[in-house]
């Protein structure tokens, strides 16, 4: 079996605190006055799983989606959760396309309530099995023919530092994993890119050389910085800044504003117990989410909870408040671009899934 990469980044189920309890935020600031209630959202990202210390599964996700803010739909992202647990390994992540499928199909029939969870679906595959995953990409197809819409292989690396888990270095050049990355286009499949700052240059190489290929970088490209000094963080963004404008020059790639509740940002705010509000996440988050939305504009970009792997640092409510907080001084237009219609059209959300303000 080619060895899983990394799952630092791509979902939160790899952290400093791995295997502990580290969900501090979830459920909490559920009273927190939501800010701009009326604005529709299609949750660009987040995902279902049962991890050590947590079990978050569709009731869940509704319930936060209900919670006040206006979700009209989500998409589904590959978590590494519900494979099947027999047959050939390259086919056994068709386990969590067919849960995910289930989920949306749960959702769509409107027994749960308004919002269309799992409208689109970001599934795994692991490229570097080269053209073998053109027969899985065709029964993952198969399986979700209406919410399929792309693929998703985390592979951050860290140049320096040995972070248990990450994935090897150069998978974004390896020639299988090109191979396989070729079979994306033809169906129509987008890919969604997790990397750390280190590797967006390697991500612009890869979108140089499959120009007709639609890649969504997840996370913002994470400038990572975790436990590193003042000095070093301004360094860290300013070079994670460089390389974010040099990578929205390819207009086939898209940015997903998300993943700011994370670890590896080196914000800190995943050590806190208490409820964090919506103005301290502002705080930190702005310069982050000012920079990706200058360097692509607000129509090639989405905005993402990422739950509830952002739970380890922000509640539900807070962080779509941080979010709306930050672009307050939006225009009307670029608010609909960045927390739906860029979604619903990257992902080909089915028509009527964005339902008028209320």
């Amino acid at each position: 079996m080619i060895p899983s990469p990394t799952e630092a980044a791509t979902g939160g189920r790899l952290t400093p605190t791995a295997g502990k309890t580290m969900y501090h935020q979830l459920y909490r600031g559920r009273d927190e006055p939501v800010l701009d209630p009326g604005l529709p959202i299609i949750d660009a990202q987040h995902h279902l799983f049962v991890r050590p210390g947590i079990r978050y599964l569709l009731d869940d996700y509704l319930t936060d989606a209900a919670s006040g803010h206006h979700i009209v739909a989500s998409v589904y992202v590959e978590a590494r959760s519900f494979y099947r647990t027999d047959g050939p390994e390259l086919l056994r992540p068709l386990g969590e396309v067919e849960f995910a499928n289930g989920a949306g199909a749960m959702a769509a029939s409107g027994t749960l309530g308004p919002q269309r969870a799992a409208a689109a679906i970001v599934a795994y595959a692991d490229l570097r099995h080269g053209d073998r995953i053109a027969a899985y990409l065709d029964q993952a197809l198969n399986r979700a023919p209406d919410r399929l819409r792309g693929i998703r292989q985390g592979t951050p690396h860290h140049p320096t530092r040995d972070l248990p888990g990450t994935a090897p270095p150069g998978i974004l050049t390896d020639p299988g994993f090109r191979a396989g990355f070729r079979h994306l286009a033809p169906r129509r499949l987008s890919f969604d890119a997790a990397v750390f700052h280190h590797q967006l240059p390697e991500l612009a190489a890869l979108a140089d050389a499959f120009p007709t290929s639609t890649i969504i970088l997840n996370h913002s490209g994470t400038a990572f910085a975790i436990d590193e000094n003042d000095v070093d963080r301004r360094t860290v963004f300013r070079q994670w800044r460089t390389d974010l404008h040099q990578l929205a020059q390819r207009p086939n790639v898209l940015c997903k504003i998300s993943g700011l509740g994370l670890p590896f940002w080196g914000f800190g705010f995943e050590n806190r117990t208490t409820t964090i509000g919506y103005q301290e996440l502002a705080t930190a988050w702005t310069p982050y989410v000012e920079t990706a939305i200058d360097a692509f504009g607000p129509h090639r970009c989405m905005m993402a909870s990422d739950y509830p792997a952002d739970s380890q640092s922000a509640g539900f409510v807070p962080l779509w408040n941080a979010l709306k907080h930050i672009t307050r001084n939006a225009s009307s237009e670029e608010k609909a671009a960045l927390f739906h219609s860029t979604a619903s059209r990257t992902y080909r959300l089915p028509p009527g899934t964005i339902t008028p303000s209320i």
